[in-house]
């Protein structure tokens, strides 16, 4: 019964600790993201400017925090295939509508700057590729890749700025004109969010 009391007794005390680091929030931002590929037939080429906006809920105390966020993401990137023979190239660019789920897992220090990194499943909701003549057809997107975040953050009162980046683990897709593909989509993301409560 006494250790029952001293738990209750210590989680009431850190409950401030804990409430004064949680919170639930909009947040919406720009990236520049870039398809890497491991294949001598396709050439990265630029990179190209997206943007996101979602919900996020922080849960933390003690200076340790867990971040989950929702977000719709329309990234995209520029690429070339380099054809058989003496045919050149031929320009492409792949448009990616995904819902995004990172889970960022930080430390905050001096109550301003935050270190965080953590997990990202992204999840194809509408995404395609266009060359010269149009849409492409024969491209196979993948309904789900898994990626990871890492970056910091400054917290200035309920507003918070973040600045990420993003490496992808899997492919986003299987195959491209008949190619099999190998890609990885890559990108800085800043973000701006705004706790409501």
């Amino acid at each position: 019964m006494k250790k029952l009391f001293v738990i209750i007794l210590l989680a009431g005390l850190s409950l401030p600790a804990f409430s004064q680091n949680s919170g639930f929030g909009i947040k919406a931002g720009l990236s520049s993201s870039k398809v890497d590929f491991e294949s001598q037939q396709f050439i990265p080429d630029g990179s190209t400017t997206g943007y996101h906006l979602g919900i996020f809920a922080r849960l933390g105390g003690a200076g340790f925090y867990v971040q989950p966020e929702l977000l719709f993401t329309q990234t995209s990137g520029e690429f070339k295939l380099n054809l058989q023979g003496n045919n050149g190239t031929e320009s492409y660019r792949a448009d990616f509508n995904r819902i995004d789920l990172p889970v960022m897992l930080g430390v905050k220090m001096f109550k301003l700057i935050r270190l965080q990194a953590g997990p990202i499943a992204s999840f194809n909701v509408n995404s395609n590729l266009e060359n010269a003549a149009g849409t492409v057809n024969d491209v196979n997107f993948k309904e789900a890749s898994i990626g990871y975040q890492a970056g910091a953050g400054v917290d200035i009162g309920n507003l918070f700025i973040d600045l990420k980046y993003e490496g992808g683990l899997s492919s986003v897709t299987q195959q491209v004109a008949g190619f099999d593909t190998d890609n990885r989509l890559n990108q800085w993301i800043l973000s701006v969010g705004f706790k409501i409560f």
